[in-house]
């Protein structure tokens, strides 16, 4: 059987967001709505959409941001709706990673046939890879970047993206040794403004989540910085 493609519809009006949701449904696509953009964030991750449908203008995080936030994490296809059909506000929704804006009032016709071009763009520019790429395993943990999950002693671990990023970075790379800038730049990027205290909150938190094991440790080197240690059996 094959699984429907999952469609995250963000809008603050609930009517709307409804009626989006009973065309995508009847066009065989599975749906989920959510109405602010802190929730958007939160659902992004856990039920993992295909594409997701973005209105602008939300309550507290407004869609602008949460592209942004979703941009440095996934390159999942982003659909914007807005009232706005002013250029500059196209433009800037593109510049920050959207696919495609559509204008509020829109032909159901046009939305779905907007999703499925959008969808067929993504999975062409796709490269084809192997699954194990994104995704490292060792004896009781699986990170998996691919969907963003972290399985330890049997059990799925919640955890924050860069959390996820950097101990995937790490396990990716047995027993090399990281400086906490290499760190701050492969996970966070050379345009972030921060310190290197910032790896080692991460790391803090992560010994909290994933306690060292007989064959593998989170272990900080001295005057260096981190690596994932892999212990001979």
């Amino acid at each position: 059987m094959i699984s429907k493609q999952k469609i995250l519809i963000v809008d603050d009006d609930n009517n709307i967001a409804e009626l989006i949701s009973l065309y995508l449904t009847k066009e065989c696509f599975e749906t989920k709505i959510v109405n602010d953009g802190e929730q958007a964030l939160k659902e992004f991750q856990l039920f993992l959409p295909d594409l997701i449908l973005l209105d602008l203008m939300l309550p507290g995080i407004d869609g602008y941001q949460v592209c942004r936030e979703i941009r440095h994490v996934s390159e999942v296809p982003i659909i914007m709706l807005s009232a706005k059909g002013e250029t500059f506000d196209k433009v800037l929704g593109l510049e920050l990673g959207a696919d495609d804006y559509i204008i509020k009032p829109f032909d159901s016709k046009e939305l779905v046939a907007r999703v499925r071009a959008v969808l067929r763009r993504f999975k062409v520019k796709q490269p084809v890879q192997n699954p194990g790429e994104k995704c490292v395993s060792y004896p009781d943990l699986i990170i998996n970047l691919t969907n963003y999950s972290v399985t330890y002693m049997g059990k799925q671990i919640d955890m924050p993206p860069k959390e996820l990023e950097l101990l995937y970075f790490l396990a990716a790379s047995p027993n090399q040794v990281f400086t906490r800038e290499q760190l701050l730049d492969h996970i966070w990027g050379y345009e972030y403004i921060g310190d290197t205290r910032t790896v080692d909150v991460h790391i803090k938190r992560l010994r909290e989540k994933i306690k060292d094991h007989t064959r593998w440790s989170l272990a900080t080197v001295w005057g260096i910085g981190y690596k994932f240690e892999v212990k001979p059996e």
